[in-house]
């Protein structure tokens, strides 16, 4: 671990996370929108494991003693998966997934999870306006992605835990 920790040391779980977000609530056809849909995905799972892990002992806690994986996740979307599937699968963080959805489902609460990243000894490159402003073409490319009917299951795993941290009652957010 360096002195000034980037998401670099999150890379793995942040782009199995948001892959597995990408597979299980797919962008519409064409290039452009599966990029911005990428982008968006890769945004809050960034935002969502900075939160999840903030220090660099957590971020070794992490790597010694592995995530989640994909199993339960799966389950719950019904999702089969294939053999040659399971080596990135086991990268996914259920807990970082079920944040990701938080923040997609609302660009408000995504705003105040990036309000909270000065408690965190992480800083994630680049910026997350696709996740907290949305566009009309980065709506239309994560429609299924955005959806908050079909994130909540997902999303309600662990949302008290998220709005805890946040220090967010659910009345307060629009």
């Amino acid at each position: 671990m360096t002195d000034d920790p980037t998401t670099d040391d999150l890379a793995p779980v942040i782009a199995a996370s948001a892959r597995w977000l990408l597979t299980a609530y797919p962008a519409p056809a064409g290039a452009l929108s599966r990029a911005l849909a990428e982008a968006q995905a890769r945004q809050a799972a960034t935002l969502a494991a900075t939160l999840r892990y903030p220090t660099s002992l957590d971020v070794q806690l992490l790597h010694l003693l592995a995530p989640s994986g994909s199993h339960r996740l799966d389950w719950l979307t019904g999702r089969d998966t294939q053999p040659d599937e399971t080596a990135w699968r086991t990268w996914v963080d259920e807990t970082v997934v079920s944040w990701a959805a938080c923040l997609l489902a609302d660009p408000t609460l995504a705003a105040r999870a990036q309000q909270a990243l000065p408690m965190s000894e992480h800083h994630p490159a680049g910026g997350l306006r696709r996740l907290t402003d949305p566009g009309q073409w980065d709506t239309e490319a994560a429609a299924l992605l955005r959806h908050p009917d079909l994130l909540e299951t997902i999303a309600d795993l662990h949302r008290p835990q998220l709005m805890e941290l946040l220090s967010v009652d659910s009345a307060e957010l629009p």
